[in-house]
C-alpha cells in the first residue's frame, strides 16, 4: 500500500472510527454538511443586512447633507437681499459731510458708507456751543462791607456770573441773581478778554432773586465790544427731562468754567429761607459757588435758565438748579426799562425816618396782613414825618420796586441822595381792610 493510500485510510479512520487515548475512550469528531450549510446561510445573511443598513444610513445622510446645503443657499440669498437694503439705505447718506467711511465686507465690491454724526447728551462735543456762548457771559465781582460779631467793619468781596441780554444807547444791559449783588459798595464786570469796568444796579426783583445791572458803553474799549455778544434767549417751556444742557459760569471766583448734564427735573418747587418759593429747572451739571447769574443752556447755544447756586444743596450731589428763562423774561424786560441808579456818597445819603419790621410770609398767612414792612415808629423832624405815613402802614413798594424786607428798603434808599422826591406804596388798614396808596417822601438827611 503506498504512503497515500496509508494516509487516506489514517483519515478515514480518525473520522469514523472510536479510539482509546490514555485508557478512555473518546469519540471522534464529525462534521455534518446539514449544520455547515446552516452557518454559512447565516453568515451571508448577516452581510447582507449589514450592507444593506450601511446602504440606507448612506442613502439618509446624502439627504441630510443635501437639504443643509439647501437651506444654506436659501440663508446666502437672504443675506444677499439684506446687504442689497444696506447699500440701498446708504445711498441716501452719501451727502453727509466730515464723516470717515466704514467698510462693509463679504459683497462682491466693499462698499464705503460714511458715518453718520450722532450728537448725544453729554458725551457729544459742546466746544462749538461754547465759543459762541462764552462772549454772552460774565464774571461779577461786590465789593461790600461785612460786620463781625464785635462790630467790626472790613471790606469784602464775592464772585458771580451774568448774561449780556442787550443795549441801549448808552448801556451794555446785564441779566444775574439779586443775591449777587445784594448790599453791594461798588461791582465790577471782567469779559472775555479780561477786561474789568465799573457796573452799575439798574433793577432788581428779590422776589425771583433777578437783577440787571448795567456798564456804560463809554467805558468798554472798542476791541472788547468786537469780542463780547448779547445771549440768544431760548424757551423752557420746551425743554424736556434728559434733554442735554451747559453750564457757563464764574465759579469759585477762578473765572469762566463749563460743566455739562442733563435737564433732572422741571418745574421743581424749591422753598427759599424766607418762606417764599419758586418753580426751578432741576439739572444734574454742576453749578458751584460764583456760578450763579451764569447761563444754563441747551444744544443749541441758547439761555434757557439762569444759574443760582444759592438754592443748591451742597450735602447732595448733582442737583442744581436754575431760573426757567421763560418765567425771568417779563421780570428782566421790566428791570431793563428801569434808571439806572448809581450810590451817593455817604455824606449825601438820603434818610425815610421809621423804624420797621418785616412782614414775612407766614405772618401775613397767619393774621392776613399784606407783605412788606410794617411800620411801627414815625421819627420827628423826618421825611416820613411830614409825608403822612403813620403808624401801622405796610410799605409794599419803593419807586415802583417791590420791597419785602427792611434790609432791602435800606439799601435802596443808599441810591438816593437828601433832598430827593420819591414814590413809596404803602397798605393801609381801613374799614374795607388793607386799601393801597401813593405817597410822595421828600427824603432828608440821616439823623446822628
Amino acid at each position: 500500500m503506498s504512503e497515500m493510500e496509508n494516509q487516506k485510510q489514517y483519515v478515514n479512520i480518525e473520522q469514523y472510527s472510536n479510539m482509546y487515548l490514555n485508557g478512555r475512550k473518546i469519540k471522534a469528531k464529525r462534521q455534518h454538511p446539514v449544520f455547515r450549510k446552516l452557518v454559512v446561510r447565516c453568515c451571508q445573511g448577516l452581510l447582507f443586512g449589514v450592507c444593506a443598513g450601511f446602504g440606507v444610513y448612506m442613502i439618509l445622510a446624502f439627504s441630510g447633507v443635501t437639504g443643509r446645503l439647501a437651506r444654506v443657499e436659501n440663508v446666502s440669498e437672504e443675506l444677499n437681499l439684506v446687504k442689497e437694503d444696506i447699500l440701498d439705505e446708504v445711498e441716501k447718506y452719501q451727502t453727509v459731510e466730515n464723516s470717515e467711511p466704514i467698510k462693509i465686507e463679504g459683497t462682491k465690491e466693499e462698499t464705503e458708507i460714511p458715518q453718520m454724526e450722532t450728537v448725544t447728551a453729554v458725551v457729544s462735543d459742546v466746544t462749538e456751543v461754547v465759543k459762541s456762548a462764552m462772549p454772552c457771559v460774565v464774571s461779577i465781582t461786590n465789593f461790600y462791607t461785612a460786620m463781625d460779631w464785635y462790630g467790626d467793619e472790613s471790606e469784602e468781596e464775592a464772585s458771580g456770573s451774568g448774561i449780556i441780554v442787550g443795549e441801549n444807547e448808552d448801556e451794555l444791559l446785564i441779566v444775574t441773581n439779586y443775591h449777587v449783588i445784594e448790599e453791594n459798595d461798588q461791582l465790577s464786570v471782567q469779559f472775555i478778554d479780561d477786561s474789568e469796568v465799573i457796573a452799575y444796579v439798574k433793577g432788581t426783583s428779590k422776589e425771583h432773586d433777578l437783577a440787571v445791572i448795567t456798564v456804560l458803553l463809554a467805558d468798554i474799549e472798542e476791541e472788547t465790544k468786537q469780542k463780547i455778544a448779547i445771549a440768544t434767549l431760548g424757551n423752557s417751556d420746551a425743554l424736556q427731562v434728559g434733554e442735554p444742557v451747559i453750564a457757563i459760569g464764574n465759579s469759585l471766583g477762578y473765572g469762566q468754567s463749563v460743566t455739562t448734564g442733563v435737564i433732572s427735573a422741571l418745574n421743581r418747587e424749591i422753598e427759599f429761607d424766607d418762606n417764599t418759593s419758586n418753580f426751578l429747572i432741576q439739572t444734574d451739571a454742576a453749578i458751584n459757588p460764583g456760578n450763579s447769574g451764569g447761563a444754563l443752556l441747551n444744544v443749541k447755544g441758547e439761555v434757557i435758565g439762569i444759574n443760582s447756586s444759592k438754592i443748591a444743596d451742597y450735602l447732595i450731589e448733582g442737583m442744581g438748579y436754575a431760573i426757567p428763562i421763560t418765567t425771568a423774561k417779563p421780570v428782566i424786560e421790566e428791570l431793563m426799562l428801569r434808571e439806572t441808579k448809581q450810590k451817593v456818597a455817604e455824606s449825601e445819603k438820603a434818610f425815610l425816618g421809621i423804624s420797621g419790621t418785616d412782614v414775612t410770609e407766614e405772618v401775613s398767612m397767619t393774621y392776613n396782613l399784606p407783605r412788606g414792612v410794617y411800620v411801627a415808629e414815625i421819627l420827628e423832624n423826618t421825611g416820613a414825618a411830614a409825608s403822612g405815613i403813620q403808624e401801622g402802614d405796610i410799605i409794599v413798594a419803593f419807586e415802583g420796586e417791590e420791597v419785602t424786607q427792611m434790609t432791602q428798603l435800606q439799601e435802596l434808599l443808599e441810591y438816593y441822595a437828601a433832598g430827593t422826591s420819591v414814590e413809596i406804596t404803602i397798605m393801609r388798614q381801613s374799614d374795607n381792610g388793607y386799601q393801597e396808596q401813593e405817597i410822595t417822601v421828600v427824603l432828608g438827611y440821616r439823623i446822628e
